[in-house]
Parts: structure tokens; C-alpha cells; sequence
């Protein structure tokens, strides 16, 4: 049986948190012993630090080592002091009748001495005496090294040991800090455990009939609150069904405006046919017309012509990406290639209008994507900042690329948009200025036919007014989709 069966969760909370108090009451004596061990080790080797710096100033005087009296300098009873050269040679040593052949380089104080002035060892066995010894080596400015030792002697061992004092106080304080935490954690296991229940209750789609408060405190205000807004949701799950089905049969109602508005679009071809018909009809009834009038209408027809066969190839896209992204052959595609084309197509007349448009787009941008619809994207956000915009630049800068996505700015510094329009910008035939938008050519499938195909790559595009001026168009798109 596992022991979350055998052991209640306030009582599997109290382990935890004793655990945990357990832990840290360990890692704080640990580190207060080493801490106290360490200090008293330091202290030890200062007293000795003391004796080496005055053999050292003995020395260097021309004093011998012979002669060198330590009687009223140290309270030990027997002290070995070392000489050697820093090749770690001996050349003297008081505890020996005869010097030791040994290099001492490799000692631990010895190391420390020759990199950092003075060094010691806690407790280190001798190779020549067969001792433990406490070491403390210190080097002189002449090269040579004076190290001390004393013998580490059960005196020594009571002196570098640490008190065990705290260990008392650690103790008690551990012991009220578990008593508290049984408490506690018995409170606090007894919410959840409630709170279990009525998850239960959840679960099987109960009615929350429990009206029993929780305690008075802020863990209780919670659980209150939980079963509340629970029971309110319950209450509301009618309701959310019938305001879905509702939303559903708008969201319905608006697919069929737009269809509706699809099929509809006689309305947009009755002015370009209306003008190509009088045109025609007033050449033929006007035979003897001037060369310079009868090339104004023929103009007139060719311009509407056009209009008509963009208005006719802007509702073929928008029909092929409604057919759904099976209908659409996706394949491996560069990008930024084809951002760049398009932008070298719109620079003449861009340059014309005395627009600049600054394309930052550099490198190679690959994904998986129909490259027709790309182009159309960025024609058509080329062709409406600069029919429409006001403005005189236009930016394309790549803002994030990952191996999941690349998302892309597109924006003017024109006039902008009125806030209430933004909402409607993608809507299939909608235009905020009808007369300029016609003059200009616009067929009002534009910016649908952008989302539509930015969507059909995965992705989405926004767009909002910039403070300082013109549009933001915001693109996004998946990398594989």
C-alpha cells in the first residue's frame, strides 16, 4: 500500500515541512561548527604566524637559529620550528638529530606559504617524527621559509574543537519550530482535504449542497469563495449553453453576410460596366470625334477594364482560400525573396509618388507556404499604403524569427485610420472612404484577402494606429504549418 493511503495528507504536510526543518537546522550547524573549527584554527595560527615572523626578523639580522630563544614567546610546551630554502630543501629542524632528506614543496603549507606568504595545515601526520602535527609555515623576503608546528595533542584537539553550546539552542529552537509547524500544517491539511472533497464532488458533476463554512481565515476565505463561484458556474451552465448556440447562430449568420457579399458582387461591377458601355456608345454614335477625345475614352474603357479584371481576380482568390487549406499547395518558399520582389515592383511607383519604402528584410526567411498568396499579402499592403496612406515611407521590419515563426511589421506614416474603422479594416467590400477607393482603383477584397491568406499559413495579422502617425500592420507566420 502506498503511503499516501497509509498516511493523511495534514500528516504527509507535517513530514514534509519537519523534513525541511530538519534540513535547514542541519545545514545552519554544519556550517556554524566548520565555521567556529575554522576561526579557532585561525586563531592558532596567528599565535604561530607571531613566532615565525620573529624567527624570520631573527634571521635576517644574522642571528642563528641556535641562538634563537622562544622560552617567553609561546605558552606551548613543545614546539618544532622548521628553516628551509624555497627549493623546499631543510636546513634546519629542532625536533630531529639529523635533517630530513625529503623535499617539502609538496607540503599543503608549504604550497600556501610559497603563493600567498603564510599557509597552514589543521592536522597532518609527519613523515619524519611519525606525529600529527598543527602547521604554520610563513616565508621570509630573503626566500627562506620558518615553519612552526605543535604536536596536535589532546589539549590541542579540546582547543580547536568547537563549542557545543548552539547545538542545545539549534535543538530547542528546532523543536518549537516543528510544534508550530504541526499545527499549522494540521489547519492547513484540514482545508485541503475539504477542498479534495469538493474536487470529488466536481468531478462526478454533483450539486454543491455543502453550505458549511470554511474556517475564519485567509485560506478559508479562498475555499469560500472556490465553492461560491463553483455553485454560481453551476447555476450559469444553462445559461453559457443557450448564449453559445446564440453565438453560434450569429457566427453563422455573419459567414452567410459574407458569402452573401461574395455572390453579391454585381454591385461592384456595375459602375466599371456602366462607364465601358457609354464610352463605347459615344464613339459609335460619334464617328467624326476628334483623335485626342476618342483616345480619352478609349483610355477610360482600358482603365475600368483593368479594374474589372483585378475586381474578378481579387473574388477567384478569395473563393479558392474559402474552398479551405486542402485546395491550397504549400511548398518550401523563401520569404524574404519574395517580400524583395515585391517591393522592387512597387518601387517605380512608389518613386513617383514621392513615397520611400524602406525594406529591412535581408538574408533568407525559409517556410512552408504557397507563394502566390505571400505575393498577394504583401501587394496588397504595398498597394493600400500607397494609394491610401498619406504618407511618404513605408517599412517592412522582421521583429522575431525562430525556427517556429517569423513575425513582421508593415507600416506608413500617413493619416492613419478612424479608431471605430480598425475593427471592420478586414471585412470583405468594406471601405471607410467609397468614392477615393473606387477612384483609386480598389477593389474593397484587399485586406480580406491578406487575412484570409496570412490564415491560411497558420498565422495572424493586427493592425493599429500608430502615436506618431499611419498604420501598424503586425504579421505572423508559421514556419511549418
Amino acid at each position: 500500500m502506498a503511503l499516501s493511503n497509509r498516511v493523511s495528507y495534514p500528516q504527509r504536510l507535517f513530514l514534509w515541512l519537519l523534513g525541511y526543518s530538519l534540513l535547514l537546522a542541519g545545514c545552519f550547524i554544519a556550517f556554524q561548527y566548520k565555521r567556529e573549527k575554522d576561526f579557532k584554527a585561525e586563531e592558532m595560527n596567528t599565535r604561530l604566524q607571531l613566532i615565525n615572523t620573529y624567527i624570520l626578523t631573527e634571521l635576517e639580522e644574522g642571528q642563528d637559529i641556535r641562538n634563537i630563544s622562544l622560552a617567553d614567546f609561546h605558552p606551548f610546551e613543545d614546539i618544532r620550528v622548521s628553516v628551509m630554502r624555497a627549493d623546499g630543501s631543510v636546513i634546519y629542524d629542532n625536533s630531529m638529530d639529523s635533517l630530513p632528506g625529503t623535499n617539502h614543496l609538496d607540503r599543503e603549507e608549504i604550497k600556501r606559504a610559497l603563493k600567498s606568504t603564510s599557509g597552514y595545515t589543521v592536522r597532518r601526520h609527519s613523515r619524519s617524527t611519525g606525529q600529527y602535527y598543527f602547521y604554520s609555515a610563513t616565508k621570509g623576503n630573503q626566500g627562506l621559509i620558518v615553519r612552526t608546528a605543535v604536536p596536535y595533542s589532546l589539549s590541542l584537539s579540546t582547543l580547536l574543537r568547537a563549542d557545543y553550546n548552539f547545538l542545545w539552542i539549534m535543538g530547542i529552537i528546532s523543536l518549537v519550530m516543528c510544534m508550530l509547524g504541526y499545527f499549522a500544517t494540521r489547519r492547513v491539511g484540514q482545508h485541503i482535504m475539504r477542498l479534495n472533497e469538493f474536487a470529488e464532488k466536481v468531478e462526478r458533476g454533483s450539486r454543491i449542497s455543502d453550505t458549511e463554512p470554511f474556517p475564519n481565515d485567509e485560506l478559508g476565505a479562498i475555499s469560500n469563495n472556490i465553492v461560491r463561484l463553483y455553485a454560481r458556474l453551476q447555476q450559469a451552465y444553462s445559461d453559457r449553453d443557450a448564449e453559445h448556440k446564440a453565438a453560434l447562430r450569429e457566427q453563422q449568420e455573419k459567414e452567410l453576410i459574407k458569402k452573401e457579399l461574395t455572390n453579391n458582387i454585381n454591385h461592384e461591377l456595375k459602375t466599371p460596366l456602366a462607364s465601358v458601355r457609354i464610352c463605347i456608345e459615344t464613339l459609335i454614335a460619334h464617328e467624326n470625334m476628334s483623335e485626342e477625345k476618342r483616345i480619352t475614352f478609349l483610355k477610360r474603357c482600358l482603365s475600368n477594364t483593368d479594374r474589372l479584371q483585378r475586381l474578378l481576380s481579387d473574388v477567384s482568390l478569395i473563393t479558392r482560400m474559402d474552398d479551405g487549406r486542402e485546395s491550397i499547395v504549400k511548398e518550401r518558399v523563401d520569404l524574404a525573396s519574395i517580400i524583395n520582389n515585391t517591393v522592387e515592383e512597387h518601387q517605380l511607383i512608389a518613386d513617383n509618388k514621392g513615397i520611400v519604402i524602406e525594406n529591412n528584410v535581408s538574408g533568407q526567411l525559409p517556410m512552408q507556404g504557397n507563394g502566390s498568396l505571400l505575393e498577394a499579402v504583401f501587394n496588397n499592403l504595398l498597394d493600400n499604403a500607397i494609394a491610401y496612406s498619406g504618407g511618404t515611407y513605408i517599412k517592412i521590419e522582421p521583429v522575431y524569427v525562430s525556427e517556429a515563426k517569423i513575425v513582421l511589421t508593415v507600416e506608413d506614416n500617413g493619416v492613419g485610420v478612424p479608431a471605430e474603422h480598425l475593427p471592420r479594416l478586414f471585412e470583405r467590400f468594406y471601405r471607410i472612404d467609397k468614392g477615393r477607393s473606387r477612384n483609386a482603383g480598389g477593389t474593397g477584397l484587399g485586406l480580406s484577402i491578406v487575412k484570409n491568406a496570412v490564415m491560411l499559413h497558420g498565422g495572424n495579422i493586427t493592425v493599429e494606429n500608430k502615436k506618431s502617425g499611419g498604420l501598424l500592420f503586425k504579421i505572423t507566420f508559421l514556419i511549418q504549418d
